[in-house]
C-alpha cells in the first residue's frame, strides 16, 4: 500500500487509510526534521537544535540515539530507512513519499505545463495540506520553517489563480479574491488578479475601484505607487484593451527539432530529478538554464534528450536544437553566428532577411522566440562565449547545455544550474547492460556482470561498447567478454570509427589543454592512489605548488578530473588508463615522478607517526628525493586527519614503490603506517603492508627490518584470529633477535607474544612473555616500555583473580607513563584498573578509570580501543543497575564493532543487549 510521511498538518506515517503513529512529542521532533530534510545528511549537533525547543537534555546524543532506533524500528516495515552516516544521519525516502516534498514538486511541475495541466497539478498540490503544518511541535526552527511553509502555501494558491484566469474561470475564483484583498489590503499581486477577475466578469467600475483603493493606501501607508506590472493592467482596463478577453495565440512556426530519444537510456532518476525541480522555477523570475557536464561518453547527450522527450509536451512553441561541435572530429566548433542563423531560418525567416551582423542576429532571435515556451538544447558545448548569444531573453524558454568543461560564467552571469554528470551506479549499469543484451544473458552470468561493470567502472560508453561487442557473439559466455575487458582494457574500447571509440572520444577533451595540463595529465595517470591532492600532485610533476593547481583546475574544468573534499582531485580508471599511455613520456620521466611521489607520501606518513606516538622506536627512512619535502604536519589530530584522508593512496603507494624496486621504501611504508592501523582497527591492511615489508626485507641489509616486519605480521594475524601463523611469524622474529643479539626487539616480541597468548587465554605463557619483557625493559632503561608490560603483566594478573598484585602491577603502570606524559599508555591502564575495580566490586570507581580511559581513547581516535572499553564498562553499569547507560555503551560498542570487522565481539555484544531486554522498557537515561 502507498506510503506518505506527513508534515504537512499532523506529522505522522500513512498507510493507505491507516496511520502510524511516530512516538511522543519529542520523536516527532526529530522525525519532522528528518522528514523535511529527507535524503539529506543533517548532522547530530543540527538535530539536537532543531528538535528541541530550549537546551538538549542530558546525554542528549544518547537520548537522539534512543530516538532514532525507536523510528528506524517504525519505519523499516513501511519502506522508509533512517541511516546513519559519518556527519549525521539521513531518512532515505523516494521524495514523492513525504507530503511536502511531493507538494513542490507538484507546484515546480505546474509552472512550466500547460495551463489545463497545472490547474491539476496545483490542486493535487494544495489538497496535501490536512491543516497546520507540524500540528502542535513548538521547537523555533520548526516555527520558522512552519512560517516559510504557509507562505508557499500562499503563493501556490496565488499561482492557481493565475491560472484559472488563464482558463476563462474568473467566476469561479472571484469570491476567493474578494476575500484575500480584505485580508491583505497591501498586496498588490491580490489586487492585480481581482482587478483582471472584476473586469472580466463585466463590473469594470468595481476594477477601477479596487485598484484606486489599494493605490491610495499604498501613498497613504508607504508612501509609494503601485507597482509597473499593476498600473499597466490599470491603463489597459481604462483603455479596454481586448488582450484582457483573449489569449494571444502562437506565433510563426513550431520547430520540432529534438533528435529521436536514446534506445538504450537506463537509469539516472536522480538527476533527471534535478533538472526536473530546474524546470520548476517560477515563471517571470529568470530564464531557467540548466547545464550539463562530465567526461566524455559519461552520456550527457543522452540524459538530455530523454529529459527533453519526457517534457516536450511543456514546450508546446516548439523545441530548437543544435549540435555544436564543442569536442568531437571536427576541427573547430561551430562558430554562434552559424547556429544563430540555422535557429532564424528554423522560425521562419527567409534567409535573405537574417541580418549580417552577429549582435542584430541575437536581437532578432530574442525577439522572436519571446514569451514563447520553448526549449533551446545546446548539445556538446566548447564554452560559455558559444552559448551566450544563443540564449533567448525570455522566462518562459528554457535552455539545456552539454559539454564537457564547466561553464563559469554562465553559471555566474546567467544563473545557469550545473549537473556534473558521474558512472552509473551498479544496478544502472546492469540495467544498461541488459537493455542491450537482453535479461536473461545478464540473469545467466551474473558474477560476469559485476565484473564487466567493475571493469567498466560504471562508465556509459565503455559499458556501450562492452555491450555492443558482447551482442555481436551471442553464443560467447560473457565471461569471456569480462576476460578480455580484463587482459586488454582500453585496446577492447578503441574502434576505427572515433565516436564508437572510447580513447579518441577522451581524446577530443585534450584539444583545448596546455602543452604543461597534457603533460599534468599524463603523470596523473601514474599517481598511485585513487586520489591526488595539490601537494602531492606538485610533488609528481615537479611545478611549482600554484602551477600545479591551476593545472588540476583546468583538468577539472575539461571533466578530465573530479574534485573531491579536501582539495583532492580523483580521476575515473579508464580515464587514468588512457592519461597513462595519452602522453609521450619517457620511462626516465615516470620513474622520477613516481620516485618523486611515493618519497613524499612516507616521508609524510613518517612526520604523521612520530606526531602520533613519539615514544616508538624512531626509525629513519633515510632522506627523500631531491626536491621533496614532506607536507607539514602541525599537530596529531592534523596528522590522523592526513593519514586518514590518504590511507587508500598510502597502500597505493608502497604498491608503487614495489614495482620500482624501491625496497627500503615498501618497508618503511608499513613502519609508518602501523600506528594508524593499530588505532582505527585496519587490521586487513596491517597484513598486507607488512606481508610487503617482509617481502621487501629479502633485498634489505639490516637484520632488525625482518625481525620487526615478522613481529608485526604476527600482531595482525592475532588480531584477525590466525592464531598459529601469528605464533610462527612471532617465533621467528623472537629467533632472529636472540640470533643478532638484540635486546630491544627480544623485548617488543615477547610483549607481543605476551598479547597473542592472552587472547587464547593461556594465562602462564601470558605472564611468561610479559615477565620477560619487563625485565629486558629494565635492562634497556626505558620506562614507558616496561609501564607497558606492567599493564600486560596486571591485566593477565586481574583475568586469574589475584586482583591485589594486578592492581599493584597496574598503579606502578600508570605511575610510569604519567610522569613520561604517555597519554596512550595511560588510557590502556586505565582501562586494565576498570577491570579490576569491577571485579573487584568498587563498581563506580570502574566506570571513573573506563570514563578516562575512553577520553584519551576518543582524543586519539583509537577506534578499536573505544570500542573494546564501552563494552567493558557496560558490565559495570549493570551491576548499578543503571541498564539505560549499558544499553548506550553496548549500542555504540557493536556499531564499531560492526564498522572495524570485529564480528564475533559484534555477535557477543548482540547477546549482552538482548539479555537487557527490549529498550522500550526502559527510559532513555539522562
Amino acid at each position: 500500500m502507498p506510503v506518505e510521511l506527513v508534515v504537512l498538518g499532523d506529522v505522522g506515517v500513512r498507510v493507505g487509510d491507516r496511520r502510524v503513529d511516530v512516538g511522543h512529542l519529542r520523536q516527532r521532533c526529530v522525525f519532522a526534521v528528518l522528514a523535511v530534510e529527507a535524503n539529506r545528511v543533517v548532522t547530530v549537533d543540527r538535530l539536537l537544535e532543531r528538535a528541541w525547543p530550549g537546551d538538549p537534555p542530558l546525554r542528549h546524543r544518547a537520548v537522539l540515539r534512543t530516538y532514532l532506533s525507536r523510528l528506524r524500528s517504525l519505519l523499516v516495515p513501511e519502506g522508509v530507512q533512517i541511516q546513519r552516516r559519518p556527519t549525521g544521519y539521513v531518512l532515505l525516502a523516494d521524495p514523492g513519499v513525504v507530503d511536502l516534498h511531493r507538494f513542490r514538486r507538484l507546484v515546480a511541475q505546474a509552472a512550466p505545463a500547460g495551463d489545463e495541466h497545472a490547474l491539476e497539478l496545483l490542486d493535487q498540490a494544495l489538497r496535501l495540506w490536512r491543516g497546520e503544518p507540524f500540528a502542535g511541535l513548538d521547537t523555533p526552527w520548526l516555527a520558522a520553517v512552519r512560517t516559510a511553509l504557509e507562505r508557499e502555501r500562499a503563493a501556490a494558491r496565488l499561482d492557481r489563480v493565475d491560472v484559472a484566469l488563464r482558463r476563462g474561470r474568473h467566476a469561479e475564483v472571484l469570491p476567493g479574491l474578494v476575500a484575500l484583498a480584505e485580508r491583505d489590503e497591501l498586496d498588490e499581486r491580490v489586487c492585480g488578479q481581482l482587478v483582471l477577475a472584476l473586469h472580466r466578469a463585466g463590473r469594470t467600475a468595481d476594477a477601477l475601484a479596487r485598484y484606486r483603493q489599494l493605490r491610495a493606501r499604498l501613498v497613504e501607508q508607504l508612501g509609494a505607487e503601485p507597482c509597473a506590472a499593476l498600473q499597466e493592467l490599470h491603463q489597459r482596463v481604462l483603455a479596454g484593451d481586448p488582450g484582457l478577453a483573449v489569449r494571444a495565440g502562437a506565433r510563426g512556426p513550431v520547430p520540432r527539432q529534438l533528435p529521436a530519444p536514446p534506445r538504450w537510456f537506463t537509469g539516472r532518476d536522480a538527476e533527471l530529478a534535478r533538472l526536473d525541480r530546474a524546470l520548476g522555477t517560477p515563471a517571470g523570475t529568470a530564464l531557467v538554464i540548466s547545464s550539463i557536464g562530465g567526461s566524455g561518453g559519461i552520456g550527457k547527450t543522452w540524459l538530455a534528450l530523454a529529459w527533453a522527450h519526457r517534457h516536450v509536451a511543456e514546450f508546446p512553441d516548439g523545441q530548437l536544437f543544435a549540435d555544436l561541435h564543442g569536442f568531437s572530429p571536427a576541427d573547430e566548433p561551430v562558430p554562434a553566428e552559424a547556429a544563430l542563423r540555422f535557429f532564424l531560418e528554423s522560425l521562419g525567416v527567409e534567409p535573405d532577411r537574417v541580418p549580417a551582423d552577429a549582435g542584430a542576429m541575437a536581437a532578432l532571435y530574442r525577439s522572436l522566440v519571446a514569451d514563447r515556451r520553448m526549449l533551446v538544447l545546446l548539445d556538446n558545448a566548447a564554452s560559455a562565449e558559444q552559448v551566450v548569444p544563443l540564449l533567448p531573453g525570455s522566462p518562459s524558454c528554457t535552455v539545456v547545455v552539454t559539454g564537457r568543461t564547466k561553464p563559469a560564467s554562465l553559471i555566474d552571469r546567467h544563473g545557469a544550474r550545473h549537473l556534473t554528470l558521474d558512472v552509473l551506479d551498479r544496478t544502472q549499469a546492469r540495467a544498461l547492460l541488459a537493455a542491450r543484451l537482453g535479461t536473461a544473458r545478464v540473469a545467466a552470468e551474473p558474477g560476469a556482470v559485476d565484473e564487466v561493470v567493475d571493469l567498466c567502472g560504471g562508465h556509459p560508453l565503455a559499458l556501450s561498447i562492452t555491450a555492443r561487442n558482447a551482442a555481436a557473439q551471442p553464443a560467447a559466455p560473457l565471461a569471456e567478454v569480462a576476460d578480455e575487458l580484463r587482459v586488454l582494457g582500453l585496446e577492447v574500447l578503441d574502434h576505427d570509427d572515433p565516436a564508437s571509440s572510447l580513447p579518441a572520444v577522451l581524446s577530443w577533451s585534450l584539444r583545448l589543454l596546455t602543452g604543461e595540463q597534457r603533460t599534468v595529465f599524463g603523470l596523473l595517470g601514474l599517481a598511485p592512489g585513487p586520489v591526488v591532492g595539490v601537494p602531492a600532485a606538485a610533488v609528481l610533476t615537479g611545478l611549482p605548488p600554484a602551477r600545479a593547481r591551476a593545472a588540476l583546475r583546468a583538468l577539472e574544468e575539461a571533466s578530465l578530473l573530479e574534485r573531491r573534499s579536501g582539495g583532492r582531485y580523483a580521476m575515473h580508471d579508464l580515464i587514468r588508463a588512457f592519461a597513462a599511455t595519452a602522453q609521450d613520456l619517457s620511462d626516465d620521466e615516470r620513474t622520477a615522478a613516481l620516485t618523486r611521489v611515493t618519497d613524499f607520501y612516507l616521508h609524510t606518513a613518517h612526520s604523521a607517526d612520530r606526531l602520533l606516538e613519539p615514544h616508538r622506536p624512531l626509525v629513519r627512512p633515510g632522506s627523500p628525493a631531491a626536491g621533496v619535502h614532506p607536507h607539514p604536519l602541525p599537530d596529531a589530530l592534523s596528522a590522523t586527519a592526513w593519514l586518514e584522508a590518504e590511507h587508500p593512496t598510502l597502500l597505493a603507494a608502497q604498491r608503487a614503490a614495489a614495482s620500482l624496486g624501491r625496497h627500503h621504501v615498501v618497508w618503511h611504508l608499513a613502519w609508518a603506517l602501523d600506528t594508524f592501523h593499530y588505532r582505527r582497527g585496519h587490521w586487513r591492511d596491517e597484513l598486507t603492508t607488512w606481508q610487503a615489508a617482509l617481502d621487501a626485507t629479502d633485498h634489505l641489509p639490516d637484520p632488525a627490518m625482518r625481525s620487526r616486519a615478522h613481529r608485526s605480521l604476527g600482531y595482525a594475524c592475532s588480531r584477525l584470529g590466525l592464531h598459529e601463523r601469528s605464533v610462527e611469524h612471532l617465533e621467528l622474529a623472537l629467533d632472529l633477535a636472540l640470533r643478532h643479539r638484540d635486546p630491544a626487539e627480544q623485548a617488543h616480541t615477547h610483549q607481543v607474544l605476551a598479547f597473542v597468548w592472552d587472547l587464547r587465554g593461556d594465562d602462564p605463557r601470558t605472564l611468561h612473555h610479559a615477565r620477560c619483557a619487563i625485565e629486558l625493559y629494565r635492562v634497556l632503561d626505558n620506562p614507558v616500555w616496561e609501564a607497558d608490560a606492567l599493564n600486560v603483566v596486571g591485566w593477565c594478573l586481574a583475568r586469574t583473580g589475584d586482583l591485589d598484585a594486578a592492581r599493584d602491577h597496574c598503579r606502578a603502570a600508570l605511575g610510569l607513563h604519567r610522569s613520561h606524559d604517555n597519554a596512550g599508555g595511560e588510557a590502556d591502564t586505565l582501562d586494565s584498573l576498570g577491570l579490576i575495580a569491577h571485579r573487584s566490586g568498587e563498581h563506580r570507581l570502574a566506570l571513573d578509570h573506563y570514563d578516562e580511559a575512553l577520553a584519551r581513547y576518543r582524543a586519539h581516535g583509537r577506534l578499536s580501543a573505544i570500542a573494546s572499553t564501552l563494552d567493558n564498562m557496560a558490565h559495570p553499569h549493570v551491576a548499578l543497575g543503571q541498564r539505560g547507560r549499558a544499553r548506550e555503551a553496548w549500542v555504540e560498542a557493536l556499531e564499531l564493532f560492526r564498522e572495524l570487522g570485529r564480528d564475533d565481539d559484534a555477535t557477543r555484544v548482540r547477546r549482552e543487549l538482548a539479555a537487557l531486554g527490549p529498550s522500550s522498557a526502559e527510559p532513555p537515561s539522562g
